[in-house]
């Protein structure tokens, strides 16, 4: 089964448990940010990438420049562990790692929680790739990925069952959009797929073409 048919198949389950309400609230909040998310900021291809050093799940410490020496580094940010559609994505990722592997790509994940959420969502998912955190989202806003929860979400949020200010270690309430990039060896950015809407990521089959079109 590919991404994209999961995704369909967890919505469909979702709009059916959820209240109409409910579901109308979540679709609205994403068509009002896309509306208005600056898309002119994400890194395009051509862009230079940041350089960047975060900690993994496991307390190392992960370099940018160090892994691109080895080959082409796939670079997904997410929310968090308590996304569902993260989970999906990244599970589907992981089962994609040797094509991705084999096509002389090295993937990390980055999100804004904290090292111990980073390390839940790696063992949920038995994810043997770098799972970093992003403190703040200092990376994620090099990469023109940030913005700040509605106040109407923000009072919504506990409903969900999720505190994000504890998740996070902060009070900022802002996120990355989904993203993913492939990024050369030479630092440029090959492939860029920013998405607002949550229930939207790139394909493994997309990222192992942009890797094999790369060339290691």
């Amino acid at each position: 089964m590919g991404l994209e048919q999961e995704f369909a198949d967890f919505n469909a389950k979702f709009e059916a448990g959820a209240s109409a309400g409910a579901a109308a609230f979540l679709n609205a909040k994403i068509d009002e940010l896309t509306a208005v998310f600056p898309f002119d900021r994400v890194l395009k291809p051509g862009d230079l990438a940041p350089e960047f050093a975060l900690p993994g799940a496991t307390g190392e410490t992960i370099s940018l420049l160090e892994t691109l020496a080895g080959g082409s580094v796939v670079l997904s940010f997410y929310c968090g562990a308590w996304c569902p559609y993260c989970n999906i994505q990244l599970a589907a990722y992981e089962r994609a790692l040797p094509a991705i592997s084999e096509a002389g790509g090295y993937l990390i994940a980055i999100s804004p929680q904290k090292p111990d959420g980073s390390l839940i969502m790696a063992q949920k998912n038995n994810l043997t790739f770098e799972v970093l955190s992003d403190a703040g989202n200092v990376v994620a806003r090099k990469f023109g990925l940030v913005y700040k929860l509605s106040d109407d979400l923000v009072l919504d949020f506990p409903s969900f069952g999720v505190d994000l200010t504890a998740i996070n270690g902060d009070n900022s309430w802002e996120l990355p959009i989904a993203a993913t990039f492939v990024i050369g060896r030479n630092g440029r950015v090959r492939l860029a797929n920013p998405e607002t809407d949550q229930r939207k990521r790139l394909s493994p089959e997309a990222i192992v073409d942009a890797l094999v079109a790369a060339g290691v």
